[in-house]
């Protein structure tokens, strides 16, 4: 008798283990460029109202994420800030294919509350305010790995000031980083996504304009999901694409694909 009750004990374990494995397993990691931390926390947000399903976000840089992925961090889905991650990994045979294009990104210049340095589109008062002292610090993304970040060197090049403010240069890890080093009052300002300026959380915090989309390469921004990807994964693949999704995107300054 004692010896049934205790075998039964053991089954009932191992199919609760089993159950919480399952239920793991259906939560998919999702690898997320940082200039979505807003808006793709709001798209999940709707999608697991949507069909009760829920997915993890990690957001960080996407050279990083590329190269986790290459050597095997399990994620099923990659959102890339940078579309040639996306080709690379799809070319080595970690994706599925070689995945949709999600967005555009844009680029803001950045000043805090009670900085000296005032924001313009074509840099004027950035130029002069390193050639007077007042630039001490600026934050932009580090553009070996974040795609933000060499698209801030390409429109810091374009001005003829890349050389100028490197001295003055505090690099962040990722493009959410150099928001927050922008936003902190240690910097007089900074360069990061549009998409996090004009969110609740950053838009009050200074001001900002865009910097002109010409002034360096398009932030083509590109998803896709993993060999490994589960059916949760996929679906919320597929509720990315949905015009709801896009409608998000669209309120976070992104352009669309299929968009003028």
């Amino acid at each position: 008798m004692r010896l049934r009750f205790a075998l039964m004990l053991v089954a009932l374990m191992l199919v609760c283990l089993n159950s919480k494995s399952v239920q793991s397993a259906e939560v998919p990691n999702v690898a997320a460029a940082s200039d979505l931390q807003f808006a793709l926390q709001e798209v999940a947000n709707e999608f697991a109202r949507q069909t009760g399903k829920t997915v993890k976000l990690s957001f960080g840089s996407s050279g990083n994420y590329r190269r986790q992925i290459a050597e095997g961090a399990p994620f099923e889905l990659f959102l890339s800030a940078d579309e040639a991650y996306v080709y690379a990994l799809a070319k080595e045979g970690k994706a599925v294919d070689d995945g949709a294009l999600y967005a555009i990104g844009r680029l803001v210049l950045f000043a805090p509350k009670l900085s000296l340095l005032k924001p313009d589109s074509e840099f004027k008062d950035l130029a002069a305010a390193i050639q007077d002292g007042r630039l001490k610090k600026f934050a932009i993304a580090n553009p070996e790995h974040a795609p933000y970040g060499r698209a801030a060197q390409q429109a810091l090049t374009r001005a003829g000031l890349w050389e100028k403010i490197q001295p003055h240069l505090v690099l962040g890890e990722n493009v959410s980083q150099a928001a927050q080093f922008a936003t902190a009052g240690s910097t007089q300002g900074g360069i990061f996504a549009y998409a996090q300026a004009i969110s609740l959380a950053i838009s009050s915090l200074g001001e900002f304009v865009l910097i002109p989309a010409d002034w360096h390469q398009p932030l083509r921004q590109r998803m896709v999901l993993m060999k490994n990807a589960g059916e949760t994964a996929q679906h919320f693949y597929r509720h990315l694409q949905t015009p709801a999704a896009r409608e998000i995107f669209k309120r976070y300054g992104f352009r669309l694909p299929g968009e003028d």
